[in-house]
């Protein structure tokens, strides 16, 4: 189902000038992007096992800190890169910085998500990935619904837009205005928000 099919039963009331921002989980899921853990389709080689181990855990959930995780980085961003930031990222930590292999590993190892409890079945027994072309899911959004519109990582913890239509729309803006999620985490299920002026 294309994601355009799940946002037309909202029935929103759309603006021009409104912006409609979608999950990035939820594009992702539309395009099949996303690897269910119990039906053996992901296999983590040597490698994945052995970087994992030394991911902080964070409260804001798994990262890439269990095999299946860092498989998923190493075959979207490629081992050298993998390999880099985390050399770089363990150089880091000797001076305590933080934060510096997702800076190097980029926008697609930042963006896989591990299971959940929270989430949505099948999504809490899924490795979900970044979305392919959010520019252009923005685009196609926006175009469809005659607004404007964005594909948008948010957590608790922060936020990251991935793409937007038209190019020129604020960024750092939208990353405040979303800083309070308002999508939510887990079970609240929401994929898909409205920014409007008052």
């Amino acid at each position: 189902m294309a994601i355009e099919d799940g946002l037309e039963e909202a029935d929103a009331d759309l603006q021009p000038d409104d912006i409609l921002f979608v999950s990035e989980k939820a594009v992702g899921a539309s395009q099949g992007r996303y690897f269910l853990l119990d039906d053996g389709s992901l296999k983590p080689r040597r490698l994945a096992v052995v970087l994992s181990r030394f991911v902080t855990k964070t409260p804001g959930g798994i990262g890439l800190g269990i095999p299946e995780t860092m498989e998923c980085a190493l075959r979207e961003c490629g081992i050298p890169r993998i390999l880099f930031a985390a050399f770089i990222s363990a150089f880091g930590k000797l001076f305590g910085r933080k934060g510096d292999f997702y800076r190097i590993a980029g926008t697609k190892a930042r963006s896989i998500d591990g299971p959940t409890s929270g989430t949505i079945p099948p999504f809490n027994r899924a490795v979900s990935l970044a979305p392919e072309d959010p520019d252009g899911v923005s685009r196609t959004i926006a175009q469809h619904f005659n607004c404007k519109a964005a594909v948008v990582d948010v957590n608790d913890l922060g936020g990251n837009i991935l793409g937007v239509f038209p190019p020129e729309l604020d960024i750092d803006l939208l990353v405040e205005i979303l800083s309070d999620n308002p999508l939510g985490q887990g079970t609240a299920s929401t994929p898909v928000g409205i920014i409007r002026k008052n």
